[in-house]
């Protein structure tokens, strides 16, 4: 990604929402790292951050927080549960409240992370819509997330826009 496409932003400060999945950072043993960095991303291009919250790997607990967020912003951004161990539910749960998956937005952040680590072709984050809400699986490490997040972002206000029905392509 060049560098000028860290002065991108939005011309509609669209709203967002980061929810941290992690079982320890729930319980209060580990202090939430990613949620913080994803959040700071997302105010650099210009979203403008109502909501951070911290559920547990617990695909109905991330099915509730996803359907009641999406109630109230256009792009909700997760962190954490996207690997292959046992309680690795978000994308589940994702697809579970979302009406249509974007294949290729995961596509790209596991393109892109593969440049850095094979290990990220185990990532099995996914993107989808609710109603007029985006919503992006991220992976649960600082850097991951926020690498995975920057390898997509400017593809995120073009298909808000789309989800508003604004369809005349530029």
């Amino acid at each position: 990604m060049s560098s000028s496409t860290a002065d991108i932003k939005p011309v509609v400060a669209f709203t967002a929402a980061v929810v941290t999945v992690s079982d320890s950072c729930a319980c209060g043993d580990r202090v939430d790292l990613s949620g913080p960095a994803v959040a700071e991303v997302l105010t650099r291009f210009g979203f403008q951050i109502t909501a951070k919250q911290t559920v547990q790997d617990d695909s109905m607990q991330i099915q509730n927080v996803l359907l009641h967020l999406a109630l109230s912003v256009r792009f909700i951004v997760t962190t954490g549960g996207t690997g292959v161990a046992l309680r690795d539910v978000t994308p589940e749960a994702t697809e579970a409240v979302c009406e249509r998956v974007i294949d290729g937005v995961a596509e790209r952040m596991r393109s892109e992370g593969y440049k850095k680590t094979p290990f990220a072709a185990l990532s099995r984050g996914v993107c989808g819509v609710t109603g007029k809400t985006l919503i992006l699986n991220l992976p649960g490490s600082p850097s991951g997330a926020v690498e995975s997040l920057r390898a997509v972002i400017e593809l995120i206000p073009h298909a808000l826009s789309l989800l508003d029905g604004k369809t005349e392509h530029l």
